[in-house]
């Protein structure tokens, strides 16, 4: 009697989000082409890596979990685009604010996840507790929505958090990390600015957004991007365990080729490996929590290297960092950038 009630309680969800998806799904217009996406702050000055400097966020962690601290430019090896390069270390790691974007998915299969996503109130406590951090909220089904602009309150954010609704069958996340972008982007330039992403794996339904777009977008800002992806298969959960980004090496493809052929595949994951982030994935409640809990304690751990690139040349660039002695520590950094062209013609300045 008890596997007849479950199966028939499944049935009856996959009905709902069958119904919620064709219902979402008739609202959409048409893909192409892609429409510019209103700005979440129209007067925001906008951040770009130039020719001069560019910031790669660096997480070193021994096996155990614990921080290795104290690393000098000398102990890191930089190649940009297989070149190496000279760095500087920016010192304080734990010390700046934080401005937190939280973006969750309130369209397609998401809704079984509502009851885990109104428990992470309580650990956004871990980015804001230094009084100073702010965060704010971000829903998102076929388009992004936003639900409390920043605060420093966690507690305001948590409310929010508990009356997530169901959205329609959309889940456009190149749309919604573009518009996470531009509000982080807002914040005062002293802030680390970070963007945590509770979505499935791949995009559907984005209309203002194509892969390029937010490749060079990602890849001009100075966002950190932590995803936290449900509904994983096994061998996928390995393998993202084991490939944080700093094994991958480079290839005679073209680099923008193969990061729009990743972003087709799972978008949650290649943002989060571009911006120096982290992603990984969750099946149950302890899980998904002590997911949360290990990105919000590394966000502030990361050392900020910065280099000017020797070789400016226009395009995407893709970075590589170790350490310069073996201290059987996980490395985590910055993958790639995104190097614009010289302003040319009466414009130009």
């Amino acid at each position: 009697m008890i596997f007849r009630s479950s199966r028939l309680a499944r049935l009856a969800v996959s009905a709902f989000l069958v119904t919620v998806t064709a219902a979402g799904a008739q609202q959409l217009p048409p893909i192409e082409p892609p429409q510019p996406l209103p700005t979440a702050r129209p007067d925001a000055p906008t951040l770009r890596v130039t020719a001069n400097e560019v910031l790669v966020p660096t997480l070193v962690e021994k096996r155990g979990g614990a921080i290795v601290y104290g690393l000098k430019p000398a102990d890191f090896v930089l190649e940009d685009n297989g070149v190496p390069q000279k760095i500087r270390v920016q010192e304080e790691m734990d010390t700046a604010p934080v401005s937190l974007v939280v973006a969750v998915e309130l369209g397609g299969v998401s809704v079984l996840e509502f009851d885990k996503l109104a428990k992470l109130g309580p650990l956004l406590d871990l980015f804001l507790s230094d009084g100073r951090s702010r965060a704010a909220l971000v829903g998102f089904d076929s388009k992004p929505h936003l639900i409390r602009d920043f605060t420093h309150s966690g507690e305001e954010v948590n409310q929010a958090l508990k009356r997530l609704e169901p959205g329609n069958g959309g889940d456009a996340i190149l749309d919604t990390v573009s518009y996470a972008v531009d509000l982080l982007e807002s914040q005062p330039k002293e802030y680390r600015r970070v963007l945590l992403l509770i979505s499935e794996e791949r995009d559907h339904g984005s209309k203002h957004t194509k892969p390029e777009q937010l490749i060079r977008k990602i890849g001009q800002s100075d966002v950190l991007v932590l995803s936290v992806s449900f509904s994983p298969s096994r061998a996928e959960l390995l393998h993202d365990t084991k490939d944080s980004g700093n094994e991958r090496t480079l290839n005679m493809i073209s680099p923008l080729i193969m990061a729009v052929q990743a972003f087709k595949k799972n978008v949650a994951k290649e943002v989060a490996a571009m911006s120096g982030g982290e992603y990984t994935t969750f099946t149950g409640d302890k899980r998904f929590e002590q997911r949360v809990v290990d990105a919000a304690k590394r966000t502030r751990n990361r050392y900020l290297l910065t280099f000017s690139p020797s070789n400016p040349t226009p395009g995407l660039h893709t970075i590589r960092v170790r350490t310069a002695q073996d201290y059987g520590a996980r490395i985590v950094a910055r993958a790639n950038y995104w190097m614009e062209a010289p302003a040319v013609g009466p414009d130009a300045r």
